[in-house]
C-alpha cells in the first residue's frame, strides 16, 4: 500500500500543529496570572480606545436616526453623516454639561455638609437609641463605646497626616486628569467610528466571508449577530434611559417633599438603578441610612416613596423603555447576575443580563436546531411530561399521579368513616399477608402451615 508524500507531510504537519497547541495551552495555564496581568495592561493602554468604541456603539441609534432623517430631506449622503456625527457628539456633551452645571456644584455644596455633620449625626442617633433603651431600664454602655469608637475614627481619618493627605489628593488630581485625556481621546475616536462604521462593518464580514467555507455558515453567523446586537443595544441603552428618568423624577419628588440632600441621592438612585434586580437595593438602603441620621421622618418618608417608585419602574417606565430586550426569565437574570458579578465584579453587574442572554440565545438556538433535525418539537412544553422517545422517533409522554384526597369528616369515603370501618372491621391476618403488612414473629409462627426445622 503506497501512501503518497503530500498525505505524509499533512499528517506530520497536523501533529506538529497539535503539539504546538498543547504546548501553548499548558503554558498559558502556567503562566495564566502573567496572562491576566497583561491583559489588563493592555486594556489600561487602549482604554481610551475602548471608550471611544463603547461612547461610539451607545450613540449609534440616535446618530442613524439622526442621518436618515437628513437622507429624507434630500441631503447629500456624506453631509448628513458628518451632521447625524456632530449632533450626537453634541447631545453627549450637553449631557455632560447639564450633569457638570446642575449635579456636581449640589454635590460639592453637601457633601462637605455632609462630611463634617457625620460624627454629630451618628453623635445624635445613638443618643436618642440610649435614651429608648434607657427608658425601658435596658443597658446603654456598650452603645456609647460603639459611638465613641467610630466618631474617633471619623476624626481621626478627617484630620490626618497633612503630608499624606496631600499626596493623596495629588495622586487624584493626577488620575482625573488622566481620566479627562482618556475621554478626550476617547470622543476623537468615537467620531471617527461613527464616521467610518460603514468601513468597520465591512472589514469585518470581509473577514468573515474569508474564513468560512459555506455560505450558510455566514449566513447563520451573521444572523446572530444581528440578534446578540439587538440584545445588546436594546437592554443598555434602554437602561441608561430608564436610570436617567428615574434619577430624574426621583430629585423632582424628593425637592417637593423637602427631604434633605435630593440632589445626592437622586444621583445615586439614578447610577444604581443601572444594576438590574439589586440595584434599587444598592441606591435606596445608604440613602435612607443618611437621612436616618438626619432625619427619622423624612427617612419614612423616602421608603415609602422610593418603594412607590420602584413600582412605577417595574410595572410602566421600565417595560415601556426596555420591552423583552433579553428574553430572560427572572430566575435566569439573577443567576446571571450573581455569576457575573463573581467573575467580574462591577462590570459584571452591569453587562452580566446581556452577556448571559446572548450566551442563551445561543444555546436554545443550537438545540432548536438539533430538534429540528429528529423531527422533534421545539416548545419546552412539550417536553413536561415526556417519559422517553418512541420507536419511530416521537415523544412518549405519562401523565404524573395525582395524589388523591378525601374529606374530612363528610361522606361515605371521609377519613373518619375510613378509619371508623376499620375500627368495627379490623384487617385480618390473611389479608395482612397477602397485603405484605408486617406482623409480628409469633404471630406469624402460629398461622404458617410448615413445620419448624
Amino acid at each position: 500500500m503506497r501512501f503518497s508524500i503530500k498525505k505524509i507531510l499533512m499528517a506530520i504537519g497536523v501533529i506538529l500543529l497539535a503539539i504546538i497547541s498543547i504546548g501553548l495551552v499548558c503554558l498559558l495555564l502556567m503562566n495564566l496570572k502573567v496572562v491576566i496581568s497583561g491583559f489588563r495592561d493592555a486594556l489600561a493602554a487602549l482604554r481610551s480606545i475602548v471608550l471611544g468604541f463603547v461612547m461610539a456603539y451607545l450613540l449609534y441609534p440616535l446618530t442613524r436616526f439622526t442621518e436618515h432623517f437628513l437622507l429624507y430631506h434630500k441631503v447629500k449622503k456624506r453631509a448628513a453623516r458628518g451632521l447625524s456625527t456632530a449632533f450626537s457628539t453634541f447631545v453627549l456633551l450637553l449631557l455632560i454639561f447639564l450633569f457638570i452645571y446642575f449635579v456636581i456644584p449640589q454635590l460639592l455644596e453637601n457633601l462637605p455638609i455632609l462630611v463634617q455633620d457625620l460624627p454629630w449625626m451618628i453623635r445624635n442617633a445613638f443618643n436618642q437609641l440610649t435614651g429608648f433603651l434607657q427608658s425601658h431600664g435596658q443597658s446603654t454602655e456598650f452603645l456609647n463605646d460603639i459611638a465613641t469608637k467610630i466618631t474617633n475614627a471619623f476624626n481621626a481619618w478627617v484630620g490626618g497626616d497633612l503630608i499624606a493627605n496631600l499626596m493623596s489628593l495629588l495622586g487624584r488630581v493626577v488620575d482625573v486628569a488622566k481620566s479627562l485625556l482618556n475621554f478626550v481621546i476617547g470622543i476623537i475616536v468615537m467620531v471617527y467610528v461613527l464616521m467610518s462604521r460603514d468601513q468597520f462593518v465591512g472589514q469585518g464580514k470581509k473577514l468573515l466571508f474569508a474564513l468560512c467555507r459555506k455560505q450558510s455558515t455566514c449566513d447563520t453567523i451573521l444572523k446572530h449577530l444581528r440578534v446578540i446586537n439587538k440584545i445588546f443595544s436594546g437592554f443598555v441603552s434602554g437602561k441608561l434611559l430608564d436610570s436617567l428618568i428615574m434619577g430624574i423624577l426621583c430629585g423632582v419628588v424628593l425637592s417637593i417633599l423637602n427631604v434633605p440632600y435630593p440632589m445626592l441621592i437622586s444621583v445615586i438612585v439614578g447610577i444604581t438603578n443601572i444594576i438590574p434586580v439589586f440595584g434599587p437595593f444598592f441606591g435606596a438602603i445608604p440613602s435612607a441610612l443618611l437621612l436616618l441620621l438626619t432625619d427619622p421622618g423624612k427617612c419614612l418618608v423616602f421608603i415609602i416613596f422610593i418603594i412607590i417608585l420602584q413600582q412605577v419602574d417595574g410595572n410602566i417606565i421600565g417595560p415601556k423603555v426596555l420591552g423583552d430586550s433579553t428574553g430572560l426569565s427572572a430566575f435566569w437574570v439573577l443567576f446571571s447576575l450573581l455569576l457575573f458579578n463573581h467573575l467580574m465584579g462591577f462590570w459584571g453587574m452591569l453587562l452580566g443580563v446581556p452577556l448571559f442572554a446572548s450566551f442563551y440565545y445561543l444555546l436554545r438556538e443550537f438545540i432548536n436546531s438539533r430538534l429540528r433535525k429528529k423531527n422533534l418539537p421545539e416548545s419546552t412544553n412539550e417536553y413536561i411530561h415526556a417519559a422517553g422517545l418512541n420507536e419511530d422517533g416521537s415523544i412518549h409522554t405519562a401523565e404524573p399521579k395525582l395524589i388523591q384526597f378525601y374529606p374530612l369528616f363528610k361522606g361515605k369515603d371521609s377519613y373518619l368513616s375510613q378509619l371508623k370501618r376499620w375500627f368495627e372491621h379490623p384487617i385480618s391476618k390473611q389479608h395482612a399477608k397477602d397485603s405484605d403488612i408486617i406482623m409480628p414473629p409469633d404471630e406469624k409462627e402460629e398461622d404458617s402451615d410448615e413445620p419448624n426445622p
